[in-house]
């Protein structure tokens, strides 16, 4: 049985919990600490709640830092660097202001006796990544897993990476980022999804529900829905901002689901979103790059990257009942076979094992 320790700035999308639920599902023994509260109501399994500055200044500073950073963007992920004297201020007051209850919840739980520590988002608990170089001499194995902007907008964290044993994503367009990574499917477990409900209403229902407008194209999308809304007699869902459980529980009367079409920040592909209706047998529209659309294994999604690209998908679905009943069909065995616990979980092992950490 491995030890299997994950540390999360915060429990993005519910993803860093799936890898925890996973290692223990599958016999191993795992914990998940989390630095910050998710805005949405995620189940945790210990949230350190460490303050995250949420007034206007610092919510400005942040977006400005993205968009800085995307416009920066190159072909490879550059490493982090501080963007001035105040920014490196911040994080090594943050730094030490947060040690005490780190070294606390250290002892507490008795992280040292973990085996495997895994870096999600590529973060240490500390800028510095103080606590990872202790853990790697004292034989601690590390890994990096990246999954979003943390890798495109942020960079590389110098000292994690020099460390770790491996790097990995569930990420397509991080693999042209940084050639060191390895691609896993991020594990899902459809037994937390509802029953889906037959939609009675007359109208076909669509649901888009976006974290961040701008990664995920809802204005694009808006556009076309309203355009749509005049031909055809549809009921446009958008959810933002709402407990998770009352998302799956309007999506599950859905009956198509768009993820994400052309996007800025965010990446091609899918998303929590994506799998969670997928899950439930709901067609789902999301962009990908040819690339991406020809490398994933038995692609089950519908591929939109623009406004014309959408409006037909989007007339095809509507129109063909048959179409929505197949795709719904495909995607829900797709999620259990790719996405699945054992499967990720084998697929990790395999990856333990070529880099010398089991």
């Amino acid at each position: 049985m491995l030890k299997i320790l994950h540390i999360a700035p915060q429990n993005y999308a519910g993803v860093p919990y799936g890898f925890y639920q996973m290692h223990n599902a599958c016999g191993d023994h795992s914990r998940l600490i989390t630095l910050h509260k998710n805005q949405f109501d995620l189940p945790e399994d210990v949230n350190l709640n460490l303050p995250l500055p949420n007034f206007n200044l610092a919510k400005l500073w942040r977006r400005k830092k993205l968009e800085t950073r995307e416009l920066e963007r190159k072909t490879s992920a550059p490493y982090f660097e501080f963007k001035n004297a105040f920014e490196k201020y911040y994080f090594v007051i943050n730094d030490f202001f947060r040690k005490s209850k780190v070294d606390d919840i250290i002892d507490k739980l008795q992280l040292n006796d973990f085996d495997i520590i895994h870096y999600d988002a590529g973060l240490d608990f500390f800028r510095n990544s103080s606590q990872a170089l202790k853990w790697k001499h004292q034989g601690k194995k590390i890994v990096c897993c990246y999954y979003g902007s943390d890798l495109r907008t942020r960079g590389v964290i110098k000292e994690l990476d020099e460390i770790s044993d491996l790097n990995i994503t569930s990420e397509f367009d991080h693999l042209a980022l940084k050639k060191d990574l390895k691609y896993i499917f991020y594990p899902y477990d459809t037994s937390e999804l509802p029953q889906r409900e037959i939609n009675n209403s007359g109208k076909i229902r669509i649901v888009h529900s976006p974290t961040n407008r701008k990664f995920k194209g809802t204005e694009l999308i808006i556009s076309v829905i309203d355009k749509l809304k005049k031909q055809k007699n549809i009921d446009f869902i958008l959810l933002e901002k709402l407990p998770r459980h009352e998302v799956l529980n309007i999506k599950k009367s859905c009956d198509i689901c768009i993820d994400q079409v052309g996007g800025t920040m965010g990446g091609t592909g899918y998303g929590k979103a994506g799998i969670e209706t997928l899950g439930m047998g709901i067609p789902t529209i999301t962009n990908m790059t040819d690339d991406y659309n020809e490398w994933l294994p038995e692609n089950p999604f519908v591929v939109a990257n623009n406004e014309v690209q959408l409006y037909q998908r989007l007339i095809e679905l509507i129109e063909d009942q048959n179409l929505r009943d197949e795709l719904g069909a495909k995607g829900k065995l797709w999620v259990n076979k790719y996405h699945g616990f054992e499967s990720v979980n084998n697929r990790l092992y395999e990856l333990y094992r070529e880099n010398g950490i089991i």
